[in-house]
């Protein structure tokens, strides 16, 4: 193989459109095999990389010609000769697993991007790429309470230990107000096709049971048995029994009064649009009532709706509810049996939820994210997001924004 030459150039300067093509042309005409290339644009700025392969005798003509098409284009160029041991040693690295590594927040700081590379580098591991999910930010940007700010990499390699690097990430999102997410980069996360989501808190900022309550006039008694629940500290089947029992005589109308003012979750619509654009199937799988999921399912178009049903008699609610109680357990065995009716592998699922009762769903799901969850679930979790609304569930799969306007484009990485 000697006689063969590997050449990578680095090309630099002002973005402009054509540059890439007449570099390629140039090597196309003196028939090099151009092995890896990339290019990144960074406020118009440009960074491209070709490594190509040629003979001894081709390589010279290659370099003059190249070098004088970037005097002509105004961009710098950098030649780097490649030895056959180093490209088969890079090649031989192809093989080693790959992890996505997102971090957002409503600003993401220096100093946050030097946290995680750290830990990047401690566990052995090699940044292939990174790239900007969220559109070009304002300078005032962090001053708006509704930013966001979102960065991916792409790393290659094996970490010493998997599981202390989410314990790492876990600290640092909690200490430093910001969320990371570490995946796995394989088949399942390119592909995922159905996303469940619990309700109360979730996809709405209320627990919809202290709704009723107030209205009936206990309150305070059923907020106390719901905060239990959801930090896991009574069984919640029992804990629905009580509070239900607590709605007794409550006027049939008063849904919905509730129902039309629903405070919903920053970023529903902008997600579901995307989620229903690109094909996903949604369901809705709650603790919470029927009647409140059916009005979310109209609102914003989800596929399924699972909750609870109360009884009703004479425009009255009863204190009682019909049929079984969608507790854990049944979120978890309803997102299997949807995953089976629409034909779609476990792996290719996703989760969302605040709850413990939703853990078992997390775990279920092939991605599981607590949201702005109680600290047993954020804990217990993979992955989570308290930084900001539900449309950060969509960087997490790997959507981004083309740019920042009332209803962004969004594209798929």
């Amino acid at each position: 193989m000697q006689d063969i030459e590997l050449i990578l150039i680095n090309i630099t300067g002002s973005d402009r459109p054509g540059v890439t093509s007449a570099l390629t042309e140039i090597l196309a005409r003196h028939e090099a095999q151009i092995l890896d290339i990339g290019q990144a644009d960074i406020h118009h700025s440009l960074s491209l990389g070709i490594l190509f392969r040629t003979t001894p005798e081709r390589s010279g003509d290659i370099m003059k010609d190249l070098l004088f098409k970037c005097y002509e284009l105004s961009v710098k160029i950098r030649f780097s000769p490649i030895s056959i041991e180093d490209y088969e040693a890079w090649v031989a690295r192809q093989g080693k697993n790959r992890w996505i590594i997102t971090i957002l927040g409503r600003q993401l700081t220096a100093r946050h991007i030097a946290l995680v590379t750290e830990e990047i580098a401690r566990q052995s591991l090699n940044i292939d790429s990174i790239q900007r999910l969220t559109g070009r930010m304002p300078l005032r940007a962090g001053e708006e309470p509704r930013s966001k700010s979102c960065v991916e990499f792409s790393v290659r390699g094996n970490p010493l230990d998997v599981n202390e690097m989410r314990s790492v990430f876990l600290r640092l999102s909690q200490e430093e107000s910001f969320d990371i997410s570490l995946q796995e980069d394989n088949v399942f996360r390119r592909c995922r096709r159905l996303i469940c989501f619990d309700m109360d808190s979730t996809l709405i900022e209320t627990e919809v049971i202290d709704e009723l309550a107030d209205r009936a006039g206990v309150g305070a008694e059923v907020r106390a048995i719901t905060e239990s629940a959801m930090r896991g500290e009574i069984d919640f089947c029992e804990s629905f029994k009580r509070r239900v029992a607590l709605l007794k005589g409550l006027d049939e109308s008063v849904m919905k009064d509730i129902a039309e003012s629903l405070p919903v979750t920053e970023g529903v619509e902008r997600m579901m649009q995307v989620l229903k654009r690109t094909g996903y199937k949604t369901a809705i799988l709650s603790g919470g009532f029927t009647y409140f999921g059916n009005y979310l399912k109209q609102k914003f178009g989800f596929d399924y709706v699972y909750a609870n049903e109360l009884e009703i008699l004479d425009g009255k609610l009863t204190g009682r509810y019909v049929g079984d109680i969608v507790d854990g357990k049944r979120k978890a065995e309803l997102l299997r049996i949807i995953a089976q009716v629409e034909n779609i592998d476990i792996a290719q699922t996703i989760a969302v939820g605040d709850g413990a009762n939703d853990l078992p769903m997390l775990s279920t799901a092939g991605l599981g994210i607590a949201f702005h969850a109680k600290p047993k679930v954020k804990a217990t979790a993979r992955q989570s997001i308290s930084s900001i609304g539900l449309d950060g569930v969509l960087y997490f799969l790997g959507f981004k924004d083309s740019f920042i306007s009332d209803s962004p484009s969004v594209d798929r990485d």
